[in-house]
C-alpha cells in the first residue's frame, strides 16, 4: 500500500511516497488454487464510526475466481479426488446460484475436470455467461420447490450420476464446504485480529461460510456472539426461532446467493445451536447500505455483502462500544450492476425509495 506523506520545509511543499506494508508479500505461488485465501480483512472506518464498534469485513471478492465460493469448491474437489471419485478427465456437476459454479468451472480448467452446472433461470445472466465462457456446460431450469425432483440442485445430482466419472458437488450438504471456513477463513480472521473478536455475523446459503467460521471462532472465544442473518423467504430464521420445530418461508428477495429456500441443510445443521441469534434483513436495509457502501467506503459490492454489513452494524447494537464484529464480503458488484444500478429494476423491486437521496446518484443506468 502507498502512503503519501507531506513534508514541509521553509515555503515549499514537497510530497514523497512512502511504502506501508502490514505483513510481508507471500510468494508466488503455483496454479489457480494456490490464489485462493488468504483476503484482507477492512475495517470499514465509516460505518464503524457511526455504530461506535469496529465492522471488520473479510475482503472474499479478492480470491481469484471473484468471491467466497473459492474456498469451498477448492475443498470439494480435493476431498473428491482423496475419496478416489474424481479421477483424471472427470466431470464436475453442481446446481449454483452462480458463485460456486464459477468457482468449480475456474478450478476444472485449471486441474484438467470438465464442469456442469444447473442454477434457476430467474437469476442475473452475467454469472451464467461467466461460466460459459470458462467452458462449463450451464443448464438454466425454473424455479421450484427443494424436494422437487426438478429442482436445480436434484437435476445437478442426477446428472451426475448418470454419467461415467462424474461428481456431485452437493455444497448444500457436503461438509468439505464448511470444513474450508474451519481450516482457512475463520484461522485468517483470528489471526488478521490477535484473536480479538466479539461478534461474527453473516447470511446462509449453503450454510458452511457461516458455520464453518461460526464454530473455529467459538472454539477460539466461546464468548463470541454470533447470528444467524436471513433475507425474506429463507425459512432458517423461524427454524431458529421457534426452537428447531417450524420451517415457516415469508416473503422473497432480490439478494442472491443467500436464504434457505425451504431446507435446513447438513452444512447448517451442525452449528445452528452455536447460533446466539438469528433474524431477517429486509431488502430494503440491503439496498440502502449497498449504496452507503460505495459512497463512505468506496466498496462496489453485491447484495450479499451488503446484506451480510447490514448485520454486523445489527450485532455491533448488542455488544459493548469498541467491540469488534466480523462479517464476510461474499462478492463484488460486478456480475449485478445492470440490476442494483437501474433506476427501472429498482423502481420494479419496490426498493428504489428505499435508497437515499443524495446517493442516487450512483444508479447510473436507466
Amino acid at each position: 500500500m502507498l502512503r503519501l506523506v507531506t513534508k514541509r520545509s521553509f515555503s515549499t511543499t514537497s510530497r514523497v511516497l512512502t511504502t506501508a506494508t502490514s505483513k510481508p508479500l507471500t510468494k508466488a505461488g503455483d496454479g489457480f488454487a494456490s490464489a485462493i485465501g488468504n483476503t484482507p480483512l477492512i475495517r470499514l472506518a465509516n460505518i464503524s464510526k457511526s455504530t461506535g464498534r469496529n465492522i471488520y469485513a473479510k475482503a472474499e471478492f479478492m480470491n481469484p475466481g471473484g468471491s467466497v465460493k473459492d474456498r469451498p469448491a477448492l475443498y470439494i474437489i480435493r476431498k473428491a479426488e482423496e475419496l478416489g471419485l474424481l479421477k483424471p478427465g472427470g466431470t464436475i456437476v453442481e446446481g449454483t446460484a452462480g458463485n460456486t459454479g464459477i468457482a468449480l468451472a475456474h478450478l476444472a480448467r485449471s486441474l484438467g475436470y470438465n464442469c456442469i452446472a444447473y442454477m434457476p433461470d430467474n437469476l442475473v445472466k452475467s454469472k451464467l455467461e461467466i461460466m460459459e465462457m470458462l467452458g462449463a456446460q450451464v443448464f438454466r431450469v425454473p424455479v421450484v420447490a427443494a424436494d422437487d425432483p426438478l429442482h436445480f440442485n436434484n437435476r445437478a445430482k442426477a446428472h451426475a450420476e448418470s454419467i461415467e466419472n462424474g461428481v456431485w458437488a452437493n455444497q448444500f450438504n457436503n461438509l468439505a464446504n464448511r470444513e474450508s471456513h474451519i481450516e482457512t477463513t475463520g484461522p485468517e480472521i483470528w489471526e488478521q485480529l490477535d484473536g480479538k473478536v466479539d461478534g461474527f455475523a453473516c447470511g446462509l446459503g449453503s450454510g458452511g461460510t457461516w458455520g464453518g467460521n461460526t464454530a473455529y471462532l467459538k472454539s477460539k472465544n466461546p464468548n463470541l456472539k454470533s447470528y444467524v442473518i436471513e433475507p425474506p423467504g429463507s425459512v432458517v430464521v423461524s427454524y431458529f426461532n421457534s426452537g428447531f420445530k417450524s420451517f415457516v418461508k415469508e416473503g422473497s428477495s432480490f439478494v442472491e446467493g443467500v436464504g434457505a429456500q425451504g431446507r435446513v441443510n447438513d452444512n447448517v445443521m451442525q452449528d445452528i445451536k452455536l447460533a446466539d441469534g438469528a433474524f431477517l434483513v429486509q431488502d430494503t436495509e440491503s439496498i440502502a447500505m449497498l449504496y452507503r457502501l460505495i459512497d463512505e467506503e468506496g466498496l462496489y459490492l453485491g447484495g450479499s455483502s451488503a446484506l451480510n454489513v447490514v448485520a454486523a452494524t445489527k450485532v455491533a447494537e448488542k455488544l459493548p462500544e469498541g467491540s469488534n464484529v466480523v462479517t464476510i464480503l461474499p462478492d463484488s458488484a460486478h456480475k449485478y450492476s445492470t440490476r442494483f444500478f437501474s433506476k427501472s429494476w429498482l423502481k420494479e423491486k419496490n426498493v428504489w425509495d428505499a435508497i437515499p437521496d443524495n446517493l442516487k446518484k450512483y444508479a447510473a443506468l436507466d
